[in-house]
């Protein structure tokens, strides 16, 4: 089996969907000898900025010495983006031989596992051959029943804060969504809670109680922002003095929760130095979280797709640009709330052009377009990205404004290569 074989293989369908549960992971690590129970993780679930905290571990883990796992969801352009070890994704090579060792074991299973099981699956044994530790390890969708839950021998786990999404599956409220959530932790394991949400709050303190899992809220102290710029953020939290590379005004609280991490790793017996810290904050870097693409137009792109990542988007547009408007380049999946979308986008807007994301569940550009219209804001709608990111590029140019591209993580990939292609770079 040759890396594109593997991936037709990973995609074709033969497995299912989303189906929460964990006998099927279960079985499979099972059958190839339990990778996961000889690794240690910091497993890490909430709605928004998992990824986010997962990179800015990662870095302070590597800068520490640590060689480390680092297991995310999805990928950005690669696939083996989704498996990285001390920094190097899989290569398409091992991606492969991995891939062909696990599949004689799935299809002996009478049940067999799903996509997002199979891939679980491929980064234990990954993971194991190359002696990570600790395997920063992102949850795909909820916790409880998530596949990364299989594992037990989590040296921290780490919620960073909840809100409603995916409630279809997880629930209606942040009290059960929390619950689902609350999955992940393991007797006696320490946690780093984020949030704000009292309702949330709650469920996980109790959840944590019950568990004997000692709790740092590092939602509870709010970061004190020094500068917000296009190079960068400097701001304090609770006594600590550090600077990012990332833009984005969520990102310092995610820093927070990172901090906080890092000195619940310390009394497990983690060597990692403030300098360590302060180092791997300001080198981090993690693609399509309001991510500077361009400086000449000023093009930013951010994966926001829920209510909360884009009332945060909305708050940076305004935090970074002064209130100026913004020329918008979005696409989204038709089961998310795309017109709670429009409505909070809408006042920022200049002008819109609205693209299909590269996945089945992607709304129509039309629609999303139509609804930017009723909120008075002139909209475009595309089905070929080169052409919507064409518009785009002229619009902002021609109105001299900054660019914003954001909505679905899926159109990342897609957006990037025209937005190469139309400005002539390599």
């Amino acid at each position: 089996m040759n890396y594109t074989e593997a991936l037709e293989y990973i995609h074709c369908g033969f497995f299912g969907g989303t189906r929460p549960g964990l006998s099927r992971v279960s079985e499979l690590l099972g059958r190839l000898g339990n990778p996961q129970n000889r690794l240690r993780f910091i497993h890490v679930a909430g709605t928004n900025g998992k990824g986010s905290f997962c990179a800015m571990t990662d870095s302070v883990l590597r800068r520490a010495g640590y060689r480390t796992g680092l297991y995310t969801s999805p990928y950005i352009e690669k696939f083996n983006e989704r498996m990285v070890f001390d920094g190097e994704p899989i290569s398409d090579e091992e991606l492969a031989e991995i891939v062909s060792t696990v599949k004689p074991y799935a299809e002996l299973m009478d049940d067999r596992p799903t996509e997002f099981e199979l891939i679980t699956a491929v980064a234990m044994l990954f993971f194991l051959r190359h002696g990570a530790d600790p395997v920063v390890l992102e949850a795909g969708l909820g916790g409880r029943l998530d596949a990364t839950n299989a594992v037990n021998t989590q040296v921290l786990s780490v919620i960073t804060g909840i809100s409603l999404d995916h409630t279809a599956i997880l629930g209606g409220t942040t009290s059960k969504i929390a619950a689902e959530k609350a999955g992940i932790l393991r007797p006696g394991v320490p946690l780093v809670w984020g949030g704000r949400d009292r309702y949330a709050s709650r469920v996980i303190h109790r959840a944590a109680a019950e568990k004997g899992c000692p709790v740092v809220n590092a939602g509870r102290i709010k970061p004190v922002i020094k500068e917000f710029t296009l190079d960068g953020t400097s701001f304090v939290w609770d006594g600590f003095d550090a600077k990012l590379s990332l833009l984005g005004i969520y990102q310092p609280a995610n820093a927070a929760n990172v901090i906080a991490a890092v000195r619940l790793l310390r009394e497990r017996g983690f060597r990692i130095t403030d300098g360590d810290l302060r180092e791997g904050l300001a080198a981090a870097k993690w693609k399509g979280r309001f991510e500077l693409l361009c400086r000449d137009p000023v093009i930013i792109s951010d994966g926001s797709h829920n209510p909360e990542g884009i009332a945060a988007a909305v708050e940076g547009i305004k935090r970074y640009f002064g209130g100026e408007r913004v020329v918008l380049l979005t696409g989204v999946m038709k089961d998310k709330d795309w017109r709670g979308m429009a409505e909070e986008l809408s006042p920022v807007a200049s002008e819109v052009i609205t693209l299909r994301p590269p996945n089945p569940r992607a709304l129509a550009p039309s629609e999303f377009a139509a609804e930017f219209g009723r909120h008075g804001v002139p909209a475009r709608g595309f089905e070929d990205v080169s052409l919507a990111v064409s518009a785009a590029l002229t619009a902002a140019k021609s109105e001299g404004r900054p660019l914003v591209a954001l909505g679905s993580l899926y159109m990342y990939g897609a957006l990037i290569a025209a937005l190469r292609a139309a400005l002539g770079q390599p």
